[in-house]
């Protein structure tokens, strides 16, 4: 895994979004440039499906409640049947060695959000990754927005 430089991250707020509102719908769509290694984030209510490439390596997220908690979802899409077991793998090993940089990014560019209601930090992190291979389909717990804070 490559270390998250901010200099490389690129933040959008779609329409009916600001740095502190809403919380709740809050989703963002995280791609990047296998050329440049630039990240982009787009933060709104619906996902920016428009910005996602063939390939499908994009990071998918939002905040959902349970009761009075907050958590955070990730979906990531390995196959749905598209790549054979070995390609999924290979995608597979690629999302969980780069998820690490992909939620330090998501945690930084919403930091204004974070700044606002620290208690997000603590909000627990559910990945769902998403194949038709039921080794590489699953949910994982992935700890907490502490863990991915950004420090220079």
């Amino acid at each position: 895994m490559s270390p998250f430089n901010p200099e490389k991250l690129f933040v959008t707020y779609s329409t009916g979004v600001t740095a502190t509102e809403p919380v709740i719908p809050r989703r963002y769509t995280l791609t990047h440039s296998d050329s440049t290694g630039d990240l982009f984030l787009t933060i709104g209510t619906h996902y920016a499906w428009g910005k996602i490439n063939p390939m499908r390596d994009e990071v998918l997220g939002e905040w959902k409640q349970d009761g009075s908690s907050l958590y955070y979802s990730v979906y990531l899409y390995i196959d749905q049947g598209e790549y054979n077991v070995t390609a999924a793998a290979k995608r597979n090993e690629i999302f969980r060695r780069e998820l690490p940089l992909a939620l330090t990014a998501i945690r930084y560019g919403d930091r204004v959000l974070f700044d606002t209601y620290p208690a997000l930090n603590q909000a627990l992190i559910i990945i769902h990754f998403q194949s038709s291979y039921p080794q590489f389909a699953r949910q994982e717990g992935w700890g907490t927005f502490s863990n991915y804070i950004y420090r220079a």
